[in-house]
């Protein structure tokens, strides 16, 4: 396996090596386990989309696109209420 160098702030490099020897592991090995971790863009979708449909054949709920946003908006809603000082 071939080496990449990445270019990233000083600043995170440091967290990342922190996390990494709390771990015991080298900071090249953290971030190729992190790698290994992290869903793609693709991947997120793939698996909500099986999600969801389990959920349909579970429950039957299948909620139209317009029902899906009137909840975001709600859930977006009252998330705003709790976050306020």
């Amino acid at each position: 396996m071939s080496d990449a160098n990445v270019r990233i702030p000083e600043e995170a490099r440091d967290r990342l090596a922190a996390v990494a020897a709390a771990e015991g592991l080298s900071l090249r090995a953290y971030l190729a386990r992190l790698a290994e971790t992290v869903l793609t863009p693709a991947e997120r979708a793939e698996r909500a989309a099986a999600a969801k449909a389990a959920l349909t054949a579970w429950s039957g709920y299948n909620p139209t696109a317009g029902e899906e946003a009137a909840l975001d908006d709600e859930l977006d809603r009252r998330l705003a209420q709790v976050q306020r000082p």
